[in-house]
């Protein structure tokens, strides 16, 4: 036995934490059945129509590669099935698109909320990847300060929209409960 009064730290993100690894397991889990309820519900508003030669025209067709959306609880793994139209071109082909699981997204809106909130408590362009990391583990990344950067500039925009917007409506109102 050595008596010591040094102890380890641990830095940020580089803890294993038990219950944030069941929510992710349990997040997954959830939206994998949402999905998958979206589309079997797509299937079933076609389950009628059929090919020429009598197979139904939507099939399931497996599954996208799978990616992960970064959510307040971490990374979060996820992967859309597919549909295939037997049947239909171009523009009448029949596509599923997930409401819960957007093309391309690889943010929660809740972290997109985040990020604002960040940047107006003063945390600095280069130091969001290292406070994400803190906050949701070591594997949310794909934050870096370029990305930060191109954010702030669109939030710019958007701010001068509102800055310029119409507000006379919101003042006839006003005066007009005065009298």
């Amino acid at each position: 036995m050595t008596n010591t009064n040094v102890f380890q730290v641990s830095q940020p993100g580089n803890f294993a934490d038990p219950l944030t690894e069941v929510l992710r397991k349990g997040a997954r889990a959830l939206l994998a059945q949402a999905v998958e309820a979206e589309v079997a519900t797509l299937l079933s508003r076609y389950a009628d129509e059929t090919t020429d030669d009598g197979r139904k025209r939507l099939v399931r067709h497996g599954h996208l590669p799978e990616r992960e959306i970064m959510t307040g609880i971490g990374p979060v793994g996820v992967r859309c099935p597919r549909v295939r139209d037997r049947v239909g071109e171009g523009s009448q082909r029949i596509r599923f698109s997930s409401a819960i699981l957007p093309p391309y997204a690889r943010r929660s809106k809740s972290l997109e909320v985040l990020i604002p909130i960040l940047y107006l408590k003063g945390i600095s362009t280069g130091d969001f990847e290292e406070a994400l990391v803190a906050l949701l583990g070591k594997d949310a990344g794909g934050l870096s300060a370029s990305t930060v950067g191109r954010l702030k500039e669109v939030w710019s925009e958007e701010h001068t929209r509102w800055s310029k917007r119409d507000i006379g409506f919101i003042v006839a109102v006003w005066s007009s409960r005065e009298k």
